[in-house]
């Protein structure tokens, strides 16, 4: 998964507006506030609380 790191820097979890983090398994970019993973699809970050999954307390 290719996430340019200036977008990376710029992105802010929709629901919370905290940081995000680049997770690898599984593919997304995690929040680790609200405990969200939004995932990439295509290379292209999907920045809808709707569509988050959630993850395990302690994961990124």
């Amino acid at each position: 998964m290719a996430i340019d790191p200036f977008l990376l820097s710029i992105l802010v979890c929709p629901q919370c507006r905290g940081p995000l983090t680049l997770s690898e398994e599984p593919a997304g970019l995690a929040c680790s506030s609200c405990h969200l993973l939004y995932p990439v699809k295509d290379d292209i970050p999907v920045m809808l609380v709707e569509e988050a999954l959630p993850v395990a307390e302690g994961r990124p």
